[in-house]
């Protein structure tokens, strides 16, 4: 049986702008098992990021806080941790790689100083070792180590990402969180990144949460799939059951709305509406305005998520005869 190492439970965030309250994530659950990807899919504005910053502890407050829920990771609950220990986790057991490259790095400092300076951070190795540890992320992600002492500016978009990647993994963190690492890259590109996060992640025995709105990204890179919307998470299961068996209608939307090479359209099916005001959600089920199947029940009740399918939890009343509501 596979270990369990991050277990995220009822987890609420919000944000006071203004005295108005922005009800960011509302009471999400899911795991990630060792050595598993995790995809996490939605619209942009569902919650995915301010997920990944609860996880890593890094939520702004002000404006932000966490209202209730907990975060184990090997068994401990990161929200009890206090700031000296979370800065301990956070690079050598946890990493997160953000969506703009050219932002997260240090324009003025050389990308091997970057590197060197997480290695020296979480490990107590000299100035040489550390260089010679820096050297071996490059060359690990791709990149030529007398690339060492280039600036950002003198790399290429899809190089500065493999560097942030080496920053990443500098200290063979058990979890990595990737938060649309590939959005600003052209297709090759993207194609070449996510190749090397996934063998990365096989070389190194991590695990990884991937934030993305592409399904393209989640069918080549992940195992688990969590489909999220307003702040909660619609459907789950594992890539093969979601894809094979997708349930909830926002997800069949999701996929409805993606070109068939196989079928002549003039046109792609979208979901019809917007995503929600996070400071003014609908009643009952978020969904409810955009869905095609929605009855009077929906605009009232929140529906709980239901076992569809072994192994496949969906949070939808027309799944009710299942009877098999989840324990998360």
């Amino acid at each position: 049986m596979e270990k369990q190492l991050l277990n995220v439970e009822n987890l609420v965030v919000q944000y006071v702008v203004n005295k108005e309250i922005v009800q960011a994530i509302n009471g999400i659950s899911f795991a990630i098992n060792s050595k598993r990807t995790l995809g996490l899919v939605g619209e942009t504005g569902a919650g995915k990021t301010t997920t990944a910053l609860g996880i890593m502890g890094l939520i702004p407050n002000p404006p932000g806080r966490i209202v209730s829920g907990s975060i184990y990771y090997n068994g401990e609950d990161l929200l009890k941790k206090s700031f000296k220990q979370m800065q301990k986790i956070r690079g050598s057991e946890i990493a997160m790689i953000f969506q703009d490259p050219m932002t997260s790095l240090n324009p003025v400092l050389t990308v091997g100083s970057q590197i060197m300076e997480v290695i020296r951070l979480h490990n107590k190795t000299s100035k040489l070792q550390a260089t010679v540890h820096a050297k071996e992320m490059l060359e690990l992600v791709g990149i030529p180590s007398d690339r060492f002492d280039e600036y950002p500016h003198q790399f290429s978009g899809g190089m500065r990402q493999r560097v942030i990647i080496a920053i990443a993994l500098a200290c063979s963190p058990k979890l990595l969180i990737a938060d649309e690492p590939t959005t600003a890259l052209d297709v090759t590109i993207q194609a070449q990144v996510l190749g090397l996060m996934k063998n990365l992640k096989v070389k190194l025995d991590t695990s990884m949460l991937l934030i993305t709105h592409d399904l393209g990204v989640v069918a080549e890179a992940c195992d688990d799939v969590a489909t999220m919307y307003a702040g909660e998470i619609l459907e789950t299961g594992s890539l093969e059951e979601v894809f094979d068996h997708t349930a909830h209608p926002y997800t069949k939307g999701l996929f409805d709305a993606l070109p068939d090479i196989y079928k002549e359209t003039e046109r792609l099916k979208t979901i019809m509406g917007a995503m929600p005001d996070p400071m003014d959600l609908p009643n009952g089920c978020k969904f409810h305005p955009r869905c095609p199947h929605c009855f009077e029940k929906c605009r009232i009740n929140i529906p709980p998520l239901i076992e569809y399918r072994p192994g496949h939890f969906v949070r939808c009343f027309e799944y009710e005869s299942n009877n098999r509501k989840a324990d998360i």
